[in-house]
């Protein structure tokens, strides 16, 4: 459902700015200087549990929009807020509190919004326009070329772990945080910008965005499920079998980058800057389509690839 809605939006988004609705943000041009435009909603019961703390559901809220920010390669200026008042007085200041936290922590100012009040019971809704800033050319999920290599940062599975914990379903405290406050890539992103083929966040799920990555840019990817980095408390509470590597790498939410590059070596160099971890994940190739391997054999996998609005 959600493709087909988009698709259909596509008639209507013509400007080259809104790179034909295939790329995380608009980007328009001023001389040099690119401004990024990103919105994204979050929706109780769908993005955030009822019980999620205000203050984390406002962080959630701005860290989604900026890390399609990151994956642009761009530095945050301002952002708009829509709010749904929630009936409750102090659910509202505390989400107040919230905002006002991330928006320090980012160093990104809440520049205006809008504010309105919905049926009583309704679940509550938000969204935020991110507006950044960027130098020359901006990374897009096309790009990517047969030979490319494909990299992912940090690790993949925390959020999805973290909010089956806090569903109660798993015991991982450790990771609710990864869940509720995630971290959106902003240097790793300025400075992979200039190295790289094609470049977005992983949103939905590592495997369904190298997905999409593969469709906008015309090629076929491969990614060695064995190569995807899970971290030391993902293996503790969910294993690291292949199934548990296809769970962490379909959950989505993880808000980490996907990107391909064809200099191994800048990569590495860059990452060694950062302190982040950088992992080759696998390959562009002549084609079409996801491909995925485990211990160098192909195989099949029917399940779902990520998070799709409209799909379950």
């Amino acid at each position: 459902m959600e493709h087909n809605f988009i698709a259909a939006l596509r008639a209507l988004a013509t400007d080259p700015a809104a790179r034909r609705l295939l790329d995380d943000a608009a980007v328009l041009a001023f001389g040099d200087t690119r401004l990024v435009l990103t919105y994204d909603m979050i929706v109780e019961g769908v993005h955030f549990l009822p019980g999620d703390p205000p203050e984390d559901v406002a962080w959630k809220l701005v860290a989604v929009n900026l890390s399609d920010l990151a994956a642009k390669g761009a530095v945050p200026v301002g952002m708009l807020c829509g709010y749904m008042l929630s009936g409750s007085a102090e659910w509202d200041a505390a989400f107040a509190r919230g905002l006002a936290e991330v928006g320090v922590f980012f160093a990104v100012p809440l520049l205006g919004g809008d504010t309105v009040s919905g049926p009583p019971g309704a679940a509550r809704s938000f969204g935020l326009t991110a507006i950044g800033r960027a130098e020359g050319e901006v990374p897009s999920r096309a790009g990517a070329r047969a030979g490319d290599t494909i990299w992912v940062t940090g690790t993949i599975g925390d959020a999805g772990a973290g909010l089956r914990a806090a569903r109660g379903l798993l015991d991982a405290p450790a990771l609710l945080d990864r869940y509720r406050r995630p971290q959106p890539r902003l240097a790793a992103g300025q400075a992979l910008a200039p190295l790289v083929s094609a470049m977005m966040d992983v949103s939905d799920g590592l495997l369904i965005d190298a997905e999409r990555v593969a469709a906008a840019s015309g090629v076929r990817i491969y990614i060695d499920l064995e190569r995807v980095p899970l971290s030391d408390a993902y293996r503790a509470a969910c294993g690291g079998d292949r199934d548990d590597v296809l769970a962490a790498a379909s959950a989505g939410d993880d808000y980490e980058l996907l990107f391909a590059a064809p200099d191994t070596l800048a990569i590495r160099e860059t990452a060694g800057r950062l302190g982040l971890p950088l992992t080759p994940v696998g390959r562009a190739a002549a084609g079409h389509g996801l491909a995925l391997s485990w211990r160098g054999a192909i195989i099949d996998h029917d399940g779902p690839l990520g998070w799709e609005h409209g799909s379950r």
